[in-house]
Order: C-alpha cells, then structure tokens, then sequence
C-alpha cells in the first residue's frame, strides 16, 4: 500500500532531493569540522555555515548574522532563552495555546520563583490581543509566544503583540517551529528580541537542527545554558563574550546545517508565497471536503474552517469513532499516516475544549498533491460512517 504522509506538522516529508544530496555529499566527501580543522576542506565548510546564518538573517529580517546560533531544535532553543533570560521575581506573559517546548521550561522556572500567566485564547484558538496589556505586571519583562499553533494552525498576531512589547518595555521572544519557512517574519518590524527556530518542519532541513537568533540589546540578558569547547580563545577557560561563540559550545551539528543550507536555497527559490498559497490551496479543499461530514453530525472541526489567519494543520475529532482508532485505521486500511492525541500542548487543547480527548491531526506540506487530500476525504467518510 502506498503511504500518504500527512504529518508535516510534525516535520517535513519528503525533504527536496537536493537536501538528502547535500547531506549525502558531506557525509561521504568532505566530513570535517569547522572552527577545528586547520586545513582548506574545513575553511570551505565554515563558509557554507557562515552562509547558512546568512540565509537566516536574510528569510527572518534579523540585524546581524552573527547573532545567530545554532542548536539541536527550538525546544533547546527556547530552554537556552528562556532559562538563561528569566530570574527569580520575573513574570512573564505567553499564550494558551503554546506547546510544551514552551510550557515545561515556564513551569520548572516558576518553581524557582519566576512566574507567569497565559493570554486567553478563543475557541478557535485565536490570541485575545485585547487581554494583553491589562495582563502585564510591574515585573513582567517579557512576552514568549508561538506564532502558530501546532494543533489547529491559529496564527498569532506577532506585530501587533510585538508593538506592545516595545511600548511596555518588555522583551519579545517567539516560537516560530510552525510557521518559519511559511510565514514572512521580520524580526526588526515584528520587534522580535529573540526568534526560535527549528530546521526539519517548514526549513526542510533533517531533524537534529535548530537555532535562534536574538537581536543585539538581549545577548548580555541571557547567561549561556552551556558551555565548553568553542575552537575560539582556547587559551581561556572563561566563556567568549563574543557571538555566535558565547552559545555555541561542542561539536556542531555540521550534517544537519549543510542540510539546511540547501532546504533554505530551495525555498528561496520556490519563494514563501508560492510555498504558502500551495500549502493553504490544500488546506481549503480539505476544509470543504469535510464540512459536509461535520453537518452530518460525523465529526468536528476543530478551529477556523477558513483559511485565513491559519497555516496548513487541520485538526478534527471524529464522532463516533474512538479518535485513535480513526487514526489506526486511515494508517493501516488507507495508508494515511497522521498524528492522534495530546500533541505535546495541553493547555491548548483546555483553550479549545478537546482536553483529554484530542484530536487526529492532518498537516499538509511541499509535495502533498490534490490527490492525497482527497484520498484523505474519502477515507474519512468511509471511516466515519
């Protein structure tokens, strides 16, 4: 049986070729390191990672290349912030629809004195921007936020959320696993402080790669979660004060850069747009293809049944069919490979009222075509009743 791969939301399948390519070329031809190797293989390698951050800067309107690090993905990246950011006495505001990369760190800091309170959200799973500023404390210094769901694709209003961050004097940070790569961002006209990014979802890049990027007034805010061995000022046990160096210890991922490096040069070339309009074109015609199934009383759709304001993650609950035992069989009798449960965000599910039932979760990519949307409607009806 043929598989359709309907769990984009989770990471990307299939990568463009010239990903695995690249990734493929590394490992077999070249295979050093940079920032150790004192040799030309290893002088070209820094110049594709020293690009690589350049791209970055380039897609996410960031200020300067070298204040971007990079990490195993945005969990890390959110932990390395967060952790190194947030003191004892700290509040800090975030959504209710953040998933868990978030949410553990907040609530293991909050045992250590920091606190912090949720935005509401609608139904929909939509930001109540109005809540925001009679939310914000004397000591509130910032605002985290994803700036889309994982769970039923709701985009954040980031620039509006990002304004009133600089007009209350607070530090933005964002969670941009589920739109960087669909979404345009800006950091300068966002007033993004400090942007989170995970290279194997919509960056098409292979798991284990991650970074962020923090704008110039946050480096000195945050005190390095790691450290170690840079290949920089080794003759000091001291951590370099200097970027990217300051949090980036170890051995780098270098095979998973070299592979985002190409899934970045393939999204500049197919441009964020046509990427988008695709993704969201797919979006539509399942929506519809399914609204006749929710007036039919077989399931429900959970979230905007349009397509604005969201990205391509469609979440339903099936009525009647156990959700799992939906999920089993659009894997095992129709070949449809989704996601089922909790999806690592609780509270949202609280937010949308699907808590502790969950939901079946269809994300829809690049290489997704009419045809597997359509398997997926049929499959549905079929299963539903």
């Amino acid at each position: 049986m043929e598989k359709i791969y309907l769990d984009n939301g989770a990471t990307s399948f299939p990568k463009p070729k010239e990903v695995a390519d690249a990734v493929y070329e590394y490992m077999t031809s070249i295979g050093a390191n940079i920032n150790r190797g004192g040799y030309q293989v290893a002088y070209d390698l820094e110049g594709t990672v020293f690009e690589t951050r350049e791209m970055l800067t380039e897609l996410f309107g960031a200020s300067d290349c070298k204040n971007v690090v990079f990490t195993k993905n945005v969990t890390e990246s959110l932990n390395v912030v967060l952790k190194g950011f947030l003191k004892p006495g700290d509040h800090i505001l975030c959504s209710s629809m953040e998933h868990n990369a978030v949410m553990r760190p907040l609530v293991q800091l909050s045992k250590k004195g920091s606190e912090f309170d949720r935005i509401p959200g609608t139904e929909t799973g939509e930001l109540v921007l109005d809540a925001v500023e009679s939310m914000i404390k004397e000591n509130t210094v910032a605002i985290v936020m994803t700036h889309a769901s994982n769970l039923v694709g709701t985009v954040n209003p980031i620039k509006e959320v990002g304004r009133i961050c600089q007009k209350h004097g607070l530090k933005f940070i964002v969670d941009s696993a589920q739109s960087a790569g669909i979404i345009p961002i800006n950091m300068k006209e966002m007033h993004i402080d400090a942007l989170c990014f995970t290279g194997h979802k919509s960056l098409l890049g292979p798991q284990g790669i991650g970074g962020f990027i923090l704008d110039e007034g946050m480096i000195d805010l945050i005190d390095p979660l790691l450290s170690g061995g840079t290949g920089s000022i080794s003759h000091t046990e001291e951590i370099p004060d200097f970027m990217p160096d300051r949090f980036e210890p170890g051995t780098m991922n270098i095979p998973g850069i070299v592979g985002l490096h190409a899934g970045l040069k393939w999204i500049k070339e197919k441009g964020l747009d046509a990427i988008r309009e695709h993704e969201l074109g797919l979006t539509k015609r399942f929506l519809d293809g399914i609204l006749p199934f929710e007036d039919a009383g077989k399931l429900k759709i959970i979230g905007l049944k349009g397509i604005e304001g969201r990205t391509g993650v469609v979440s339903i609950q099936t009525l009647g069919v156990d959700c799992a035992d939906a999920a089993f069989r659009l894997d095992f009798d129709y070949g449809i490979e989704t996601r089922v449960g909790l999806h690592c965000a609780p509270n949202a599910h609280k937010t949308l009222g699907t808590y502790p039932t969950g939901t079946i979760r269809f994300s829809f990519g690049n290489f997704n075509t009419e045809a597997d949307v359509d398997a997926a409607i049929t499959a549905l009806n079929e299963i539903c009743g």
